[in-house]
Order: structure tokens, then sequence, then C-alpha cells
């Protein structure tokens, strides 16, 4: 086994971990989520509570503690550079705003990267008991069940997953939308990117498309989805591009076509 494989293979089983841990401890805040201080960030829509902060907090104390040479890049707090040419990047809570109102359409979000590709994705939906884990060349699963994308589901006989945000113009977003139903297809918003990213690998959903996500929200999803077969657009990762938000697409092989006509319309 070569020195890369023996880290990938420590950080994987530690990503798998502390997201379990992290997981605990948000849903215990879910539970008692009428004494949560709720504040905003940009804008109404866009919340924070305690619990995201206490979260990637712990998140990043468990890193530290066993890999201090390991950059750290979370939603909540600034980036910590490394050298170990691994980076951890975290969405804490993804689907703040289902949380808060008490859906269970969150989930904690733990992407590494390396050399600017996500090499370990992973999940866990603490509301749903589950738990979807991949690494580079490791395959992808949902509680220790592998995931493989089925050739037969396409834009029109399944569901895509869309993803808006304020700094999306209403229109265009509508118009996402309009061009999806006009090819025969259907979707679904759930209020966490992430978990939608998810629910590609694992067949739910067809494919998912937002026009601005940030890497926190994406890259554990896009690790998912590679590794159980689908494609993807690529994501920048070097230098203040990690930082910036970008279009996120992945898909079944099947659906990436018709997906990506959508996005490429409004580039013209």
């Amino acid at each position: 086994m070569s020195i890369h494989e023996e880290g990938l293979d420590r950080r994987f089983a530690l990503a798998k971990s502390i997201a379990e841990e992290a997981g605990a401890l948000a849903r215990d805040y879910f539970n008692k989520r009428d004494t949560l201080v709720i504040e905003t960030k940009r804008d109404l829509q866009d919340v924070v509570s305690i619990a995201d902060r206490h979260v990637e907090t712990l998140i990043r104390e468990r890193v530290a503690a066993e890999l201090p040479e390991d950059g750290f890049l979370g939603e909540e707090f600034s980036y910590v550079e490394g050298a170990s040419g691994y980076i951890w990047v975290v969405d804490p809570i993804d689907g703040t705003a289902p949380f808060v109102n008490g859906m269970s359409t969150w989930c904690v979000s733990i992407a590494v990267l390396h050399g600017g590709v996500s090499v370990i994705g992973v999940i866990h939906v603490p509301c749903d008991g589950e738990l979807y884990a991949s690494a580079a060349g490791k395959g992808a699963s949902l509680n220790g069940t592998k995931l493989n994308l089925d050739p037969s589901r396409t834009v029109q006989n399944a569901i895509t997953g869309i993803g808006c945000n304020t700094y999306v113009e209403p229109e265009r977003a509508g118009q996402i939308i309009a061009a999806l139903l006009r090819i025969g297809g259907n979707f679904i918003r759930n209020g966490s990117g992430a978990l939608m990213l998810a629910y590609v690998a694992a067949g739910r959903l067809v494919g998912y498309y937002e026009p601005y996500m940030h890497a926190w929200d994406c890259m554990a999803g896009y690790c998912l989805v590679k590794e159980a077969g689908g494609d993807y657009l690529p994501f920048p990762t070097e230098g203040e591009a990690l930082f910036k938000g970008h279009p996120v697409l992945a898909s079944n092989p099947t659906a990436y076509a018709d997906l990506l006509a959508i996005h490429s319309h409004w580039l013209r």
C-alpha cells in the first residue's frame, strides 16, 4: 500500500467517525431547536444557529487532534491552511433552514480534497439514520451497501433536484425549472444541496443542478456521485476559486447531456 493510500484510508475512516459524532450532536440541537437563537447572514433566507457553529467546532477539533498538518475549510469559520496537501471541506449542517423549521432534510457534509480533487465524501443524515460514504477508487455506499447508478434512469422518467438561492436571479431560477419541464422532466427541492447530491449517488434523483454553490455544499456530494458512476461539472478549487461560488451539476450519465444543455443555455 502506498503512502497516499494509507493516508486516504486513515482520513476516510476518520471522516466517517467524525460524521457520526457530529450528526449526533446536531440531532441533539435539532431536538431542542425551539431554544436556539437563529441569526441571519446575508439575507433573511440565509440563516445560522449556534448548532452550526458548535458542530463545525467539533469537526475542526477532531481533525486537528488527529491530523494537525491538514488544511480545513468550513462554512462558519475561517480557512486554516495545512502542509499535508489534504484539505477538509465541511458544512456542519447543510440545510439549516429545514433544520430550524423542524424538517428532516438536513445533513452533515464532510469532504477531503487532495490535489484540488474531492477524494473523500461523507454525508450523514441523522434524522434518517443514513451514512453515505465514498473515497477515490473505493466506490460509494449507503449504510455499507454499494451504490451503482441505474442506466435506465433519465430526466424524463425520474426526478431531478434543483437548487436556488438569493445569489441567483428569481427569473433565472424560474427559467431553469421551465426548461426542465419543457423536456419532460420533473423536479424537487428539499433545502439541502448536499443531501440532494447524495440522493443522486443513491439513484433517488437522476441529477442535481444549482447555478451557485460553495465548495462546502458540494464537494462531498461530488465524490459520492463520481464513485457511484455519475458525471459532474468540474468545480474550480485552485487558489481563491475554492472560496467562491460556482455552478454545480452532477447526475447519472444518462441525464448529464440534458442537464448540461440547460446549464449551458444561460452561459451564452
